[in-house]
């Protein structure tokens, strides 16, 4: 495979090349002169000779391309540095990902704004509601009043008041999300907060007959009640006008310990037990969860005309799993290629899905509480809706993977950091590449060949039934891919993983598979 852009830190400098590693030996060959010499630069390091390989950097992300990386410290006194960070990476490409998204554009994709949404620059500069995008969609009926605004922001956890997130033009229906009310053990109310919904309500005259704002909170009511208690958060209790539903998803931790008696499950396969010890990780029971609540919110928008309103605890996890995959029920924009891409900038990187903390980037501690695998889960229940509706997708299972893979990989920056404030002080989009930028140069490779493009737009079937109709299986071509025992090889499309890898030849691991390695050992 060629990395153009993998640089080892010499004594003179930064030196770009290739990594290759086989079972008995690393092996770095440079794609340009060394300064002091006349010949390329090479150099092996036999794996028995390798003392330690640990992540280095984390304290000091952002402050310059080659603080963050691997070291590769040896038993032969040397000490290797590979800087393993998107900065690193600057391979041109035809079309610049960063481009993509544009929140007026995609506002202006569902008719908005209009006489009753106004599509405003309240947050910016990020200094209403620091996680929240600079461009909001808010009722327009919000603004009559000074201070009205702020006095909302007081009562949701992190000032993440209800904004828009999708809107029907047809039928005025919306979906809005935000982060729970801080109403506290004490179960405080906020007149402000009350008429806000109201106002959503309102936004939406069609709903006129039935005066009702479903809410949907994402988590288990038990969670919710503890919440009261120890971060002085809550739910909207007794609120007029409001119906609240509670989703019973599982919050971080279960979901992560999930994963990780998924992984167990997968990497020592007990074929006589697989069925038993899958269903004991309760992941596909969790993924069933995230789908039936999603499910419900289409339906209420669809069928009923209603708009509704989704939150969690701070609205950055599982709220957008659940807004995302409505949307992508709700809307066939979002099946195409360029519209999923959309919606993951909008619904998880601009309105701060925390991947930074929940992946784990730039931290140094495999334990840490924060990590979770939520994005990996709004994946795999696309992968459900995949599998049921193959030919209302226009891209294939391949894309999904691939941005799986460069999720973890820190080859682009679309999932640095944890909001869209951080990226912009960081300035990203200068010093990155976009993974969507990788995506359209290789969109061949991500076009579903059962995609029908007239039965996606016209006559799609995906809300039909009162409830979707999960398959029970689990997606073993990515959870199991590495175990040869599952998957073997020889059945895995070529160049599956990686558009532009090579057949060296050599039985050589490929630095993409070297990087899921290691992260898989707790290096990332």
């Amino acid at each position: 495979m060629k990395e153009q852009q993998l640089g080892y830190l010499s004594p003179d400098g930064k030196i770009f090349g290739r990594v290759y590693i086989t079972n008995f030996r690393l092996r770095f060959e440079s794609t340009e002169q060394a300064s002091n010499k006349n010949s390329d630069f090479h150099f092996d390091v036999t794996l028995g000779s390798i003392s330690k390989v640990e992540k280095v950097g984390y304290a000091i992300v952002g402050r310059g391309e080659d603080t963050y990386g691997l070291n590769i410290t040896c038993k032969d006194l040397r000490s290797i540095r590979f800087p393993f960070f998107a900065t690193v990476y600057k391979e041109n490409f035809s079309k610049d990902g960063w481009d993509l998204y544009d929140p007026y554009k995609e506002f202006n994709r569902m008719k908005l704004p209009n006489a009753l949404w106004e599509i405003s620059n309240l947050n910016r500069p990020y200094d209403f509601a620091p996680t929240y995008p600079a461009v909001l969609g808010i009722p327009k009926a919000a603004f009559d009043e000074k201070d009205f605004l702020k006095r909302v922001s007081e009562f949701r956890s992190k000032q993440r008041i209800p904004v828009l997130s999708w809107y029907n033009p047809e039928t005025a229906a919306a979906i809005v999300r935000s982060a729970q009310p801080m109403a506290g053990i004490k179960s405080k109310k906020s007149p402000d907060d009350e008429r806000y919904l109201r106002m959503i309500i309102d936004a939406n005259p069609q709903n006129s007959h039935s005066q009702i704002l479903p809410i949907y909170d994402a988590r288990p009511v038990v969670n919710a009640q503890v919440n009261r208690v120890t971060s002085g958060g809550g739910y909207e209790e007794d609120y007029q006008y409001c119906k609240l539903e509670f989703l019973d998803i599982q919050n971080i931790h279960v979901v992560r310990d999930s994963l990780r008696k998924l992984k167990e499950a997968c990497s020592m396969i007990d074929h006589k037990n697989f069925k038993k010890n899958r269903d004991d990780t309760k992941w596909l029971a969790h993924i069933q969860t995230i789908l039936d609540g999603a499910w419900r919110i289409a339906l209420d928008v669809q069928h009923k005309n209603l708009s509704v309103l989704v939150h969690c605890s701070d609205g950055w996890d599982r709220t957008a799993q659940l807004t995302s995959l409505a949307m992508l029920m709700l809307d066939p924009y979002y099946r195409t290629i360029e519209g999923f891409a959309v919606l993951i900038e909008k619904e998880w990187c601009s309105f701060g899905h925390k991947f930074a903390h929940r992946i784990g980037h730039g931290e140094d501690k495999h334990g840490d509480g924060e990590r979770s695998p939520i994005f990996v889960q709004f994946i795999d229940c696309v992968w459900q809706l995949f599998n049921e509706f193959t030919s209302n997708f226009e891209f294939n299972v391949r894309f999904l993977k691939t941005i799986l893979d460069e999720l973890y990989a820190c080859r682009f920056g679309t999932f640095l950091y944890n909001n869209e404030k951080e990226r912009n002080d960081l300035k990203v989009k200068r010093n990155t590449v976009s993974l969507w930028s990788y995506v359209f140069q290789h969109r061949s490779h991500f076009i579903n060949s059962k995609y029908d493009h007239i039965e996606n737009f016209q006559r799609c079937e995906m809300l039909k039934n009162n409830k979707v109709q999960l398959c029970n299986k689990l997606w073993t071509e990515y959870y199991c891919r590495y175990n040869v025992k599952v998957i073997s090889p020889e059945s895995i499309e070529p160049n599956d993983n990686n558009i532009d890898s090579e057949n060296n030849g050599y039985g050589l691991l490929s630095l993409s598979n070297w990087s899921n390695l290691w992260y898989s050992l707790g290096f990332y």
